[in-house]
């Protein structure tokens, strides 16, 4: 059996359909002609999710320096939920209702397998009756909405929804996606703004409800039999957040799905949509059935609900009440039944031991082929429609370059042209490295999707930093030609050819040399403004180490390793290399008093600085492995923080 196969500790992949809850085509197709493919189902299986005496615990880290650890008093651990039992079914929506800090977010992660292994208890969630083993099951039967709409604004709904679908549906061929998508805007509602951008707070698109709807579409694009929100009516009107209930409640009982919700304050005319409620109260389970029940019991409390209140409404006014009658022995419910077939067989869970095949090596490496080929199209259709820095870093270019040419307008071949060369190369420098801040901001967006989108395993981070790179790669050279033809003509810098050429090339390397570091630094940077101080102060030491202002050998010993690791120095080299290696021999000062001496040469030039060999390979060597240095340092944080996510 060609199975295409990926283990669990990172990457997994949701467009892996375990299950299918629909009998149409687009729902369940997985074509036998796409280059590797998973088994589906033959039948159309109800679910039950249960839950028995679910417990979390926090433990606080010790900020302490164990020197003196036995003088402080050790944290104590933080109970956010305490022995929770329920059980949810297919065609029904349940709700968690509580005050906030309840634990209903928690519970949710739990449940969408947003914990770390160590966390995750195996004997509390069971699907059909057969124990979760490992929080990768959960990730990959259920579809979990977060509260924030983590979507790309400048994206139209149905290129979010057609992008999320290349990423998740990769054994699927493009025609059936296209229908999937299709079928998808028909259920949510979506059709009428296909072709509306998303948008954001700064960039005008569709209304509140409607990115709602596009954020349950991106998880439920691979058909989840399982959804959960994290109250997907906050922030929204009261016509909003009755038709996203509504439109839940015809998905759970058009699909036969099961969706978990949490909720606050929810309006009478909501409440009709909702099966059942559990409502929590400091972790703890206080009531858990229909609606009808939780009336019963706030009768048989010895309580009237007031005129003017619902039941829900009146019962968060008792709620200490409600937890202290609510017997603990909650019991679930004997086994039943099912349609369905086990949902891992032990041939296929042995199969994540097992060691690659070549089949399995080559279906992998298609696949991050293909995801490179997406996420390269979506990158170019962000950047081309981000006017502000397509524009900002193409006007920067051709003004910086024309600015820079009119300064140094046919600089003098004497002494105090070869300084002004130098200050030239400087000042070019210090312009290219710090024009790519403005990137920044986009970079710190992107982060937050990119974290959602790797954590459900619809691409993996280096096929993110790879089509970065790809798509950046012309667009940056282009910025450099705009910027290296008017400098350099203007201010009549060696005439060859073959030295315009590589200077061009130099300032290329520059501008992606500054490019991965912006990129590296937003992985690290929590935020725009410590990002852009962080920025500004590497440069700043960059740029003072660079032996312009301080000669290598009056830096201290003790900041020395600040000039080999200077953006600045390798290509500052470079540049008066190209200009003065075939100019070695040519006078830019002489006495002409009784004999004409030489006063300063290329060759003088060229010492002052320490370059007494052509080391401007060596230096092109060095700066590329500068751009590829801090692209892998930002892979490794991004993977190291999408391995912590729970968005």
């Amino acid at each position: 059996m060609a199975t295409c196969f990926k283990p669990p500790p990172s990457n997994e992949d949701d467009s892996v359909i375990l299950f299918s809850t629909s009998n149409s085509a687009e729902d369940s197709a997985s074509p036998s002609s796409s280059f590797c493919h998973s088994p589906t189902p033959q039948s159309k299986p109800a679910y039950k999710v249960s839950v028995k005496n679910l417990s979390y615990t926090i433990h606080p880290n010790k900020s302490t320096p164990s020197l003196f650890s036995h003088l402080m008093q050790k944290p104590k651990p933080i109970n956010i939920l305490n022995s929770v039992s329920f059980v949810a079914r297919s065609s029904q929506i349940l709700a968690m209702v509580g005050p906030s800090g309840t634990g209903k977010s928690t519970l949710l992660r739990i449940m969408s397998g947003r914990v770390k292994d160590k966390e995750f208890d195996a004997k509390s969630i069971s699907i059909n009756d057969q124990q979760m083993s490992s929080p990768f099951q959960l990730r990959k039967i259920c579809g979990f909405v977060t509260q924030e709409d983590n979507l790309l604004p400048l994206l139209t709904v149905k290129e979010t929804l057609m992008f999320s679908a290349k990423f998740r549906l990769k054994e699927v061929n493009a025609k059936d996606r296209e229908e999937r998508v299709e079928s998808l805007m028909q259920e949510l509602g979506l059709v009428h703004v296909a072709d509306s951008f998303v948008g954001d707070e700064e960039n005008r698109g569709i209304s509140g409800g409607e990115r709602k709807r596009v954020s349950i579409g991106v998880d439920m694009i691979h058909n989840p039999p399982i959804l959960l929100l994290d109250e997907p009516t906050s922030g929204l009107d009261s016509t909003s957040a009755l038709q996203v209930t509504e439109l839940l409640s015809s998905m759970a009982k058009g699909k036969q799905r099961i969706v978990i919700l949490s909720i606050h304050q929810p309006s009478y005319r909501i409440l009709q949509y909702i099966s059942n409620f559990l409502i929590l109260s400091r972790g703890s389970v206080a009531h858990n059935g229909s609606l009808e029940s939780l009336e019963q019991t706030i009768t048989q409390l010895g309580f009237q609900i007031p005129l003017q209140l619902n039941a829900l409404e009146f019962a968060m006014e008792i709620i200490l009440t409600l937890e202290g009658s609510y017997t603990k022995s909650f019991t679930i419910e004997h086994k039943e039944p099912y349609a369905s077939s086990p949902m891992w067989t032990e041939e296929e869970q042995g199969r994540a031991q097992e060691p690659y095949h070549i089949e399995q090596v080559s279906c992998i490496c298609y696949r991050n082929l293909i995801e490179i080929m997406f996420l390269c199209s979506r990158f170019w259709k962000v950047i081309y429609r981000t006017k502000q820095l397509f524009l900002a870093r193409t006007m920067q270019a051709i003004v910086g370059g024309f600015g820079l040419g009119s300064v140094y307008i046919k600089m003098g071949k004497d002494e105090g042209g070869v300084a002004e060369r130098l200050g030239l190369f400087a000042f070019s420098l210090s312009f290219l490295l710090s024009s790519t801040v403005e990137a920044l901001p986009i970079y710190l967006q992107e982060r937050r999707v990119l974290m959602k989108e790797v954590s459900r395993g619809a691409y993996s981070i280096s096929s993110y930093i790879i089509a970065n790179t790809i798509v950046f790669l012309p667009f940056l050279f282009v910025v450099s030609i705009l910027f290296a033809i008017p400098v350099y003509w203007l201010v009549g810098l060696n005439p060859s050819f073959t030295a315009f050429a590589f200077f061009t090339f130099v300032v290329w390397l520059i501008v992606l040399m500054a490019s991965s570091l912006v990129l590296f630094l937003s992985a690290v940077s929590p935020d725009f403004i410590s990002g852009n101080s962080l920025i500004c102060t590497v440069l700043g030491a960059f740029f003072l180490f660079s032996g312009y202002f301080i000669p290598k050998e009056s830096i201290p010993k003790y900041w020395l390793f600040m000039y080999y690791v200077s953006l600045y120095r390798y290509p500052l080299d470079s540049l008066l290399t190209n200009e003065y290696w075939n100019k070695r021999n040519e006078c830019f000062s002489q006495q002409t008093q009784e004999t004409t001496k030489c006063l300063l040469t290329g060759n003088d030039v060229l010492k002052s600085r320490g370059l007494d060999k052509d080391s401007r390979w060596m230096n092109v060597g060095i700066m590329l492995g500068f751009f590829v240095f801090y692209r892998v340092l930002c892979w490794i944080i991004l993977a190291r923080k999408a391995s912590k996510t729970t968005i």
